[in-house]
């Protein structure tokens, strides 16, 4: 996924508006334009869509950790250059003080199922031998796994919608026409009036 998918992604899942995520930069020491937000919300093919930089996705995440864990007295945000799906991974299990269970249960949400040791080797230190590459996949189950905890929003029914998409699609079969044989009518003629006598 791309930083501006991912920021898209979560602004919906933590239902920030453009001048909330304004704020947000505001909070942890830095600057963005209104405009500047909004053109990373775009969609990548709209004449006026910007590229989300690294810096400025980490810068996002440190902020979203201080709204939604507080500010911690006497430290300094030092925000990442370089961003990878394991840091953006890491800074939402701060950001929603999730412990590793916490972590599997949203996946689960997304109808993801990973084991405690493979979870575990997305936060270690890359060079660690146990360290492992979180892919797009995963990421992005989990942020999905949040959308359904935060707002509500489950997956529809696999089932339901399968037979759905079946009954919308099936060929329509009508019954054929039938008819009854036509039996001919007698003609019938008038009697011709006798002949007076």
């Amino acid at each position: 996924m791309t930083n501006n998918d991912i920021l898209r992604r979560l602004r919906y899942v933590f239902d920030l508006h453009d001048t909330k995520i304004v704020n947000m930069f505001t909070s942890v020491g830095e600057e963005v334009a209104l405009e500047q937000v909004n053109r990373w919300l775009k969609k990548d093919d709209d004449p006026y869509f910007k590229r989300c930089k690294d810096q400025q996705l980490a810068i996002f995440l440190n902020a979203l950790i201080i709204l939604r864990r507080g500010r911690r007295e006497g430290v300094m945000v030092e925000h990442e250059r370089k961003i990878t799906n394991n840091l953006v991974l890491r800074k939402l299990k701060i950001a929603m003080d999730f412990k590793s269970d916490d972590v599997l249960a949203t996946l689960a949400l997304a109808g993801m199922t990973i084991s405690d040791h493979e979870l575990s080797s997305f936060f270690r230190k890359p060079g660690n031998k146990h360290y492992r590459e979180c892919k797009d996949q995963i990421l992005r189950n989990f942020i999905d796994g949040l959308r359904i905890k935060l707002r509500g929003e489950g997956n529809p029914d696999p089932a339901a919608t399968k037979a759905m998409t079946s009954e919308a699609t099936a060929p329509k079969t009508t019954a054929p026409k039938t008819t009854a044989p036509k039996t001919p009518i007698p003609k019938t003629t008038a009697a011709k009036p006798a002949d007076s006598q």
